[in-house]
């Protein structure tokens, strides 16, 4: 006997954190991802599309080390081995660069696809974002980590925020390794000392460095660490004072960070900029700076970093640099509700028979760019039922638009 919950009888639901479309928010995005697209492409930056499947240690290589949980696996009926279905693209873009598109010089590239997500990221969350990103290979300076700043700020603002209602939270891992370079702290304490940043946990720190007899000046430094956080001009010269006696490799991180910073203030004076020095989400992948984009909901727009030697996996190890965002969550966020990015309610209905004349002049008006819409034989459906707001009429002689009445 089938019950009201049976699955038999519920075919149309969706499993948990699958979604669709109805068109109005289909073609917000669709006419997001043209404009991201276009954007790129002005920019510089050259369109890739990996595939959808690929054998699972090449998926899993690199920053793809973090998604083994996240990523679907199944067997490849031709050979035997493993394949998994992509959950996020920079993996496959990074093979592309060390493979498909080797050179000596720096690649500018960007994606655009679907990716599909063992579980979601939190409550509501998707797992089947259509990822959007860019990646810049080839550069270790400050310069590209500015750019791909600047051109993540670039594609959300087509969605219609604006520059002022939007957080850029920033941070330099190579702070952090910097003070288990110097200090020669050992692996095991290292990430007993990681851990307990990324938690927060000021108390735990207190102990792993007194259990561990480093130096009053040594605990210091990651104590201070973990307080360096808020307005970036602040905290950077927070950090100057605090970490003065720290070696030379934070004292680089903390000049890459700054140059960073200007070079984004530059562009977007208005952007509220955020420093958090104990941000350490993707440590164990990201080399330099890491940053994230919050609207002012506090809802994440994209994210990324530096990962440098992402392709040594593929057999070439190169400084790289990136970001990437959920395409669907950007083009229905609250902000772009608010701007026209949906086809406007427009067409020409046509409700006569089809001859060859009448065929000719649809034709051409599709060609220039007008949607038309004919009636169909036996419905009732109407020019305002298909959001056309003229018709073709035959007058004098010839077919001529006219306005429908209202």
């Amino acid at each position: 006997m089938k019950t009201a919950n049976d699955p038999r009888t519920e075919r149309w639901l969706l499993p948990d954190g699958v979604n669709e479309l109805m068109p109005e928010d289909a073609w917000r995005v669709e006419t997001l991802r043209r404009q991201i697209m276009d954007n790129n492409y002005r920019w510089g930056y050259e369109l890739v599309m990996p595939p959808l499947i690929e054998y699972l240690d090449s998926l899993l290589t690199g920053t793809g080390e973090t998604l083994g949980l996240q990523t679907f696996t199944f067997i490849d009926q031709h050979n035997g081995r493993s394949l998994g279905v992509r959950a996020d693209m920079t993996p496959q873009v990074a093979r592309i660069d060390a493979h498909a598109m080797r050179n000596d010089q720096p690649n500018r590239l960007f994606y655009l696809g679907s990716v599909l997500r063992a579980r979601t990221d939190g409550a509501g969350g998707s797992r089947t974002p259509l990822q959007f990103g860019a990646e810049l290979f080839g550069h270790a300076g400050p310069s590209s980590d500015a750019e791909i700043i600047q051109l993540m700020l670039n594609n959300v603002l087509l969605s219609g925020v604006q520059p002022e209602e939007l957080l850029l939270d920033v941070g330099h891992v190579g702070v952090f390794r910097g003070l288990i370079q110097d200090t020669g702290l050992d692996a095991e304490l290292s990430e007993a000392l990681f851990q307990a940043l990324l938690r927060g946990s000021l108390p735990e720190m207190q102990e792993l460095l007194k259990a561990a007899s480093v130096s009053s000046q040594v605990s210091q430094y990651f104590q201070e660490l973990a307080g360096l956080a808020g307005e970036s001009s602040v905290v950077l010269d927070s950090a100057r004072q605090s970490l003065a006696g720290a070696g030379t490799a934070v004292q680089e991180a903390l000049d890459n960070l700054q140059a960073v910073i200007d070079a984004v203030k530059v562009v977007y004076p208005e952007l509220e900029l955020h420093v958090d020095l104990a941000e350490l989400r993707g440590y164990r992948y990201h080399t330099g700076i890491v940053f994230t984009l919050y609207d002012e909901s506090g809802s994440e727009l994209a994210r990324g970093g530096r990962y440098d030697a992402i392709g040594e996996s593929f057999g070439r190890a190169r400084p790289a640099t990136g970001f990437s965002g959920d395409l669907v969550s950007l083009a229905l966020a609250r902000h772009a509700k608010g701007t026209e990015m949906a086809p406007a309610d427009e067409g020409i209905w046509v409700e006569s028979a089809i001859d060859h004349e009448l065929w000719t002049r649809i034709c051409q008006l599709r060609q220039s760019g007008e949607r038309v819409v004919t009636a169909l034989a036996n419905t009732s459906m109407s020019a305002a039922d298909c959001q056309c707001d003229r018709m073709l009429v035959y007058r004098d002689g010839a077919w001529q638009i006219d306005a429908v009445a209202s």
